[in-house]
């Protein structure tokens, strides 16, 4: 049995929630606007994860009173900082991890048997070690139509057993299942949303988040050079997420670089080189997480209610119209 846990149970880096990079936005809010709500920003999906995750975990008996958030899916480009969102909220809450990826349990718990008992054993010690989270990277994978060949971690097996684990969960379990994903749309949406209740976009930094990652990341190597061009980089890394900011970081300030920033300050030139070398997100992929996140359920019901609200508002002023013509 110890054996069957502890290959589930994973070491995760202590990361915190503010260690996430980006700003809130600052967009006013814009009443009843179907298609141009303002912008989410990185900021506010650090704010939504504390409401979600955080708050509750740490509040046992805010937990037990307010709506039961039992699973959720954070999706976003590669690099857009998925994972180190995971690892905060269970650094934050002290949680144990436990990863359910079909790629970490492949071979380990052969049959209908042995996955029977997977999951008894992880649903079982989750409650005893609460708060727990339970992991599952590429979380559409289960839901896929047709699994391509090469993949050989045989996903579907959970396909099952999630929607069972997420009945499983009560008010009074500190439990909570997480997914990641790079592709949501790429699997039967139903059975996606019979599993996962939260859907969390992370979106491509904008300017405002962009500028604080260059200025904190580089800030952390040299003292602050008010000849080197920041705007610069910020304008150039758009269309590049905050992961392939700080792999370009990581690339260029080498401990022979940083000793020699006295005499050779560092330019500009240096890390667009190294920048060039990441996968930037494309305008088709951007395209494919805003089509699919219009097909959300909670996006779908709120883009309804707008509509509804839109119709009473015209059938009001054609009315008010209508007497104001009566009077004259």
């Amino acid at each position: 049995m110890t054996t069957t846990v502890d290959n589930s149970l994973v070491r995760y880096p202590e990361v915190r929630i503010t260690d996430f990079q980006g700003e809130i936005s600052f967009y006013p809010p814009s009443k009843y606007n179907i298609g141009s709500d303002p912008p989410i920003a990185l900021g506010d999906i650090r704010q939504v994860l504390i409401e979600y995750c955080v708050v509750p975990f740490l509040t046992p008996n805010l937990h037990q009173t307010t709506p039961h958030v039992k699973s959720l899916l954070l999706t976003g480009s590669k690099g857009s900082g998925k994972k180190m969102l995971l690892h905060a909220v269970c650094t934050e809450t002290g949680s144990v991890l436990f990863d359910l990826t079909p790629s970490n349990i492949v071979g380990k718990y052969p049959g209908k048997s042995g996955l029977i008992m997977l999951i008894h054993l992880v649903l079982k010690v989750s409650r005893l070690l609460q708060p727990s989270i339970i992991y599952m990277d590429n979380a559409e994978r289960p839901f896929v139509k047709k699994i391509p060949k090469t993949d050989k971690s045989d996903p579907k097996r959970l396909k099952k057993d999630l929607p069972k684990v997420i009945k499983n969960f009560s008010p009074e379990d500190r439990v909570m299942l997480i997914g990641t994903s790079n592709f949501p749309w790429e699997c039967d949406q139903k059975l996606l949303q019979q599993v996962y209740q939260k859907f969390i976009m992370i979106p491509p930094p904008n300017y405002s988040s962009r500028y604080t990652a260059w200025s904190n990341l580089l800030g952390q190597y040299m003292p602050v050079n008010w000849q080197f061009d920041m705007g610069l980089m910020t304008r150039i890394s758009d269309a590049y997420t905050i992961g392939s900011i700080i792999s370009t970081i990581n690339e260029v300030m080498t401990v022979k670089r940083m000793l020699q920033l006295r005499i050779h300050p560092l330019s500009p030139l240096e890390l667009v080189n190294a920048l060039c070398k990441r996968t930037p997100i494309y305008k088709e992929e951007e395209e494919a997480f805003e089509q699919w996140w219009s097909k959300v359920p909670t996006v779908r019901k709120r883009a309804r209610a707008v509509e509804l609200l839109q119709e009473e508002q015209a059938e009001l002023a054609a009315k008010q119209q209508a007497n104001a013509k009566k009077k004259i």
